[in-house]
């Protein structure tokens, strides 16, 4: 007599309803600590619904803003044959590639437009802010890779990472008398994040993507969460 040792325990009924519950719960889980780090930049509940909302609708939006050409030589294998007998002979032909950039709107226009409004709201920050920003720029396009095909690709946890620690350390080294500790800090670290990624992951290499054989290059335009929207809001996390 065989013994079954594995079995299910659940109802296939209860186990799909349990992986829907989990998913929709994590879901939720996740957007509440995204709505919840817009708060803590002084964004109202509301308010902090209301950018999720766009960003995510935005995220299917990608605005042309150039088209890069470039000719690339390629090498193609011609078969001839002659007399029965088939010779494979090499042919250079130079093909011209076109690489659309665009900027998305989920990904990229909105969280530009927070660290603008973030730091017109305050001016005091705006000498760290600058700074942080640079210092993000510069270990972003260190760390920056152009891969053929696709874009430039960047470790996703380094522009965040920088970001807070630049908003921690310039905020703790040069303290600025009419600006507040901790809204100097944000204020830093979310213009960091988001600003520093776009100059050091994009603009300083829009250069070499005229060469990658991408089609479409669109900044912040993976998705919503992306390297520019998710290296503000990572950094905001981190302090």
């Amino acid at each position: 007599m065989r013994r079954q040792l594995f079995y299910i325990p659940f109802s296939i009924t209860f186990l799909l309803f349990l992986i829907i519950f989990v998913t929709f719960g994590l879901s939720f889980l996740f957007f509440g600590v995204i709505i919840s780090a817009f708060v803590k930049i002084g964004f109202s509940i509301g308010h902090a619904f209301l950018i999720l909302l766009l960003s995510l609708l935005g995220s299917g939006i990608n605005i042309p803003l150039t088209t890069f050409r470039s000719d690339t030589p390629v090498v193609r294998d011609t078969y001839i044959r002659v007399f029965g007998v088939t010779y494979r002979v090499p042919v250079w032909h130079v093909t011209r590639n076109e690489t659309t950039i665009a900027v998305n709107v989920g990904g990229a226009v909105i969280p530009i437009l927070i660290s603008a409004y973030l730091i017109m709201r305050f001016p005091s920050s705006l000498l760290l802010a600058a700074a942080g920003v640079l210092i993000v720029s510069i270990i972003t396009y260190s760390v920056a890779r152009p891969i053929r095909g696709i874009g430039i690709a960047t470790p996703a946890l380094v522009p965040p990472l920088a970001a807070a620690l630049a908003a921690i350390l310039l905020t703790s080294a040069v303290p600025i008398s009419d600006c507040p500790v901790d809204q100097c800090r944000v204020v830093t670290a979310y213009a960091g994040g988001v600003l520093g990624t776009l100059i050091g992951a994009d603009l300083l290499n829009l250069g070499k993507i005229k060469n990658l054989g991408a089609p479409v290059a669109s900044i912040g335009g993976a998705g919503t969460f992306d390297g520019i929207f998710l290296s503000g809001f990572i950094a905001l996390l981190l302090i």
